[in-house]
């Protein structure tokens, strides 16, 4: 009966999500311009996924021969790897082929309403978090019925991390090249509005929102869904069957509880009405409703399969948690509030001042998010011991699809604008999208948020498996080998990050002498009488992202594998703790300090501190600048390596003891 309704739920979640896109296809798209603009950014987009998939293919099929010849069962390992790869890139793949079909689509029904092109691009958003969920479900489910080892699981778990990194890191690079290099050239030095079509990065900069900001989120938080569930799995029937004797519903609990949270999130999608022009709060509505609907279905759930209360007040502690996160997140990176209206106030004296004031906000903003992962810890272990923690990672992201469609629908509504302005619909119509795309960089910020603290729990919960399987039960700091796996583990956050910011930063540097080689010597360029290169920029985004991933990539997969090797299991516990604290800290002032720059920007292009074009609207692109790679390329990424580096120890522990 559970496994009918997990599997029911996840099918639910797939025909929703091609209802939604049958929706959204039948939307017309507008002009001849918007449809060819439209089909430039697909085209780009498609170009890079399919080299980036030729060179993940490579590094997976190694791994996967590594999995097969070097662990035991290696070739249920294998094969569980590579699904996980393949239904990762596949959910990522859908979600951006949709959002690049709903751009255009976006800016159309804009010329409506507001409301009209709300509901296009949060539908958008939908159709990619309903594919994640349903896909990662049924993956999980598919591979325990067919070998009944949860254990295997890992390896789907690794799979859809090893894909997750790649895409996220290569998108992250790609979309922040192209869009420095048409921030800091055509906005700053040619002074020429953004997303202005005589600008030959600008096309590329579309193309990037939806290799990064939605085919690497996709990918991203299908990693942190499936690692969430497969953990909570593998500990309750490690840790909680001791003392309930139901054994197979605690081992499907976590499935059900997430299976359920795909209903709670279709009932929430109805709640998602704009009242007058308040965009925030009718996302907020859905993200609640939904939240409320999964806390009463959840009581019944685990009433029902194993009849404990406490582990319902873990799922309850996991929901609060992401939720203080998300409003933390949603106060700190909003253009409404205090600490943006400070950055932006700070551009008054220059991009220093602007840049020192955003810095100390990102680093003041990892308060609440450490204290609401604590609190989480604490209270869920109170209840429900080790695998209570586990269970409120999965609470924390049972919503997943209506949360992860709060942040994927943003890019949609980037595109939107950029439409707007290069096909010129007027005015009315670009304040609308653009009206979106604000609220879009909130909600991303708290789908980051969201991700980021599931990674903290769920790393947590990884390293408790890990500390099982391998007999540790105390890591002794006195031994200097793991005061050094503590330092590295510490080290490879900012080792990582540096790979990442300078990775962007090469990009960005040929992307700018480009556009500058095409304003210089494409006569006519600045006066719209001829057409810029776009194609150029766009190959300088693809080659500079498809060569600078590989190093991060292998920094990642290799290290715990060489530090177990080469120190030991003890060792290696020490550099799992030390990535995971210092990991989730950065990630949060990254993810927090560029969001903060960027609506900060936002608020002085709203005709606030002299508007556009004035020297703190310039200041402040160049603080929006310095804060595009940590927002969207080391700030997610980071959510992503210390779960990663959490279960390559776990899958390749027989090597270490």
């Amino acid at each position: 009966m559970v496994i009918i309704f997990i599997i029911l739920s996840a099918l639910l979640a797939l025909l929703v999500a091609a209802l939604l896109a049958n929706y959204i296809l039948h939307k017309s798209p507008g002009n001849k311009k918007m449809q060819e603009i439209s089909e430039l950014i697909y085209n780009g987009a498609m170009t890079f996924l399919n080299r980036e998939s030729k060179i993940m293919f490579i590094f997976m099929v190694i791994v996967a021969f590594i999995l097969y010849f070097v662990l035991p069962e290696g070739g249920k390992k294998a094969i569980a790897f590579v699904a996980g790869c393949i239904l990762s890139a596949l959910a990522g793949r859908i979600g951006m082929f949709i959002a690049t079909y709903s751009n255009a689509r976006t800016a159309n029904a804009c010329k409506k309403n507001l409301k009209e092109g709300l509901k296009i691009a949060f539908s958008s958003g939908l159709v990619m978090g309903l594919c994640v969920v349903g896909l990662a479900i049924l993956g999980i489910m598919f591979f325990y019925l067919f070998w009944h080892d949860a254990n295997i699981l890992f390896s789907f778990g690794f799979g859809a991390s090893y894909v997750a990194l790649f895409a996220r890191v290569g998108g992250g690079i790609f979309t922040k090249a192209a869009d420095i290099g048409a921030d800091l050239v055509g906005k700053v030095e040619a002074g020429i509005p953004e997303d202005d079509p005589r600008n030959p990065a600008v096309i590329a900069d579309n193309v990037g929102d939806n290799v990064g900001d939605v085919a690497g989120m996709g990918a991203d938080l299908f990693e942190s869904y499936v690692e969430s569930i497969v953990a909570a799995m593998v500990l309750g029937f490690a840790s909680y069957v001791s003392v309930n004797d139901n054994a197979i519903n605690v081992l499907l609990l976590p499935l059900a509880l997430s299976a359920f949270g795909i209903i709670a999130s279709i009932i929430g999608m109805f709640f998602v009405r704009i009242k007058g022009s308040n965009i925030y709060n009718a996302i907020n509505k859905g993200i609640f409703a939904a939240s409320i609907v999964m806390i009463i279905g959840g009581y019944f759930i685990i009433k029902w399969m194993i009849n404990d209360i406490n582990i319902f007040y873990a799922v309850v502690i996991g929901l609060i948690a992401g939720t203080i996160i998300g409003l933390s997140t949603e106060y700190y990176t909003s253009s409404k509030k205090t600490p943006t209206k400070n950055i932006a106030q700070a551009a008054k004296t220059g991009a220093a001042t602007n840049i020192i004031e955003g810095l100390a906000v990102g680093m003041w903003s990892t308060i609440i998010p450490v204290l609401a992962v604590c609190g989480a810890i604490l209270g869920s272990y109170y209840f429900g011991g080790l695998y209570g923690v586990a269970i409120a990672s999965v609470g924390l992201l049972s919503t997943l699809a209506i949360t992860l469609a709060a942040d994927s629908y943003g890019p949609v509504a980037d595109n939107a604008a950029g439409i707007a302005e290069m096909a010129n619909l007027g005015q009315v119509v670009r304040k609308r999208a653009e009206s979106l795309d604000e609220v879009g960089n909130s909600t991303a910020a708290m789908g980051k948020g969201f991700a980021i603290g599931s990674a903290a729990l769920t790393s947590l919960v990884l390293y408790v498996g890990f500390a099982e399987v391998t007999g540790i039960k105390v890591i002794n700091v006195a031994n200097p080998t793991v005061i050094v796996g503590l330092f590295i583990g510490g080290l490879l956050p900012f080792l990582f990050c540096a790979l990442l910011l300078k990775a962007v930063g090469n990009a960005a540097f040929k992307m700018i002498e480009e556009v500058r080689r095409q304003f210089k010597h494409i006569k006519g360029l600045l006066k719209g009488k001829a057409q810029p290169d776009y194609d150029k920029c766009i190959e300088i985004s693809t080659s500079a992202a498809l060569k600078e991933m590989i190093l991060p990539g292998i920094l990642a997969i290799a290290s715990p594998i060489l530090v177990g090797l080469f120190l030991g299991a003890e060792a290696l516990g020490g550099m799992l703790v030390g990535k995971s604290v210092v990991g989730f800290l950065l990630a949060v002032f990254l993810s927090n300090a560029g969001g903060a720059w960027d609506n900060a920007k936002k608020y002085i292009e709203e005709g606030k501190l002299g508007g556009k074009g004035s020297d703190a609207h310039k200041a402040s692109i160049v603080g929006d600048t310095v804060g595009d790679p940590f927002k969207d390329t080391a700030g997610p990424s980071l959510n992503i390596l210390i779960k990663l580096m959490g279960i390559i120890a776990l899958i390749f522990v027989p090597l270490f003891i």
